[in-house]
């Protein structure tokens, strides 16, 4: 255990395993006590034995889970980030969503006509929230829906803006706070990494392959560490750019708040745009029930009108026959 231990090997020792150790491990203070026991050191069994061989062996089994859990810590960082990446440069080149909004500031400027409102330049990224929550007189029709009919009438093409924002909803999931924390994290265990590292010179031969081992993780590891720090600090200029280009403060309405409006916004888009279209579909069938029914009753007035006409032809005949 103590050789899988050294040499860092995660084909023996999985991350359970070794997080088990680490809590099974003697303090340094035990281990004092431990190395000054002078009765049979049999009986402190194998496992303790082979501990106490090892200088600061809690501190290598800290190493050792770091270097297990680093991968997928880092790809899941650097995917997350990437994520925010993605979504703020789709939302950001929707021509699409640009001529909605366009679409939505006209509208709000054609309702207020005659108010200090009537000719704004743009309006807060809350307002789209509140598209819904505005009704017609009949109350049936919301300005949502609204939006979503003139949008269905004049630019269909717009409809399916939805499919510009690929990555907006799973984006709209990530915490920045839980990334910087996750990096900071990550940066921390590096540290960690490189001062046993530096203590492990003077642990003599025992220390020797766990040394070789960890200086190859090391080179990989800084460089991953490197790259993730530059993307990290790309994606916080891009996030604050989000909130920017909605005139937003990104202080006060940071990359959270604006990419769970539009998903919100995009939900209730979706669903008045497909109530709109269900509703024409059973205006359309209404239709198409009362044209049937028209024609089955001028069907059967005409057929009534030409047994009338046969009737009629008949008695003539029979009056002839009788003169």
């Amino acid at each position: 255990m103590i050789r899988c231990i050294l040499a860092l090997d995660s084909s023996a020792l999985d991350i359970d395993q070794v997080e088990n150790l680490i809590k099974f491990c003697p303090t340094k203070e035990e281990m004092e006590t431990l190395r000054n026991y002078n009765g049979d050191k049999g009986m402190l069994g194998k496992f303790f034995l082979e501990l106490m061989k090892v200088p600061r062996v809690e501190s290598k089994l800290r190493v050792f889970s770091f270097t297990i859990t680093f991968s997928n810590q880092v790809n899941d960082l650097r995917s997350n980030l990437s994520t925010i990446n993605d979504a703020t440069r789709e939302v950001k080149e929707s021509a699409k969503l640009r001529q909605i909004m366009q679409t939505i500031l006209t509208l709000g400027n054609a309702l207020n006509q005659g108010t200090a409102r009537g000719s704004a330049v743009g309006f807060k990224l809350d307002s789209l929230l509140k598209l819904s929550d505005t009704r017609a007189r009949n109350n049936k029709m919301t300005l949502m829906h609204y939006l979503c009919k003139l949008l269905a009438e004049k630019m269909p093409e717009l409809l399916d803006f939805d499919k510009d924002l690929l990555h907006l909803e799973a984006a709209s999931k990530i915490q920045l706070k839980s990334l910087a924390e996750e990096m900071q994290a990550v940066s921390k265990g590096l540290e960690k990494v490189e001062q046993e590292l530096t203590a492990s010179d003077n642990d003599g031969i025992i220390s020797s392959g766990f040394q070789k081992v960890l200086k190859n993780f090391l080179d990989t590891a800084e460089a991953e560490v490197k790259s993730l720090t530059t993307l990290y600090i790309e994606v916080g200029r891009n996030a604050d750019s989000l909130s920017l280009y909605f005139g937003e403060d990104p202080a006060r309405c940071p990359f959270e708040q604006v990419t769970q409006i539009l998903v919100v916004f995009m939900k209730m888009f979706k669903k008045s745009r497909d109530e709109n279209e269900q509703a024409a579909d059973a205006e359309r069938k209404k239709l198409e029930k009362e044209a049937l029914k028209e024609q089955a009753a001028a069907s059967s007035s005409g057929k009534k009108e030409a047994a009338d006409a046969d009737r009629i032809k008949m008695n003539f005949r029979n009056q002839l026959h009788a003169v």
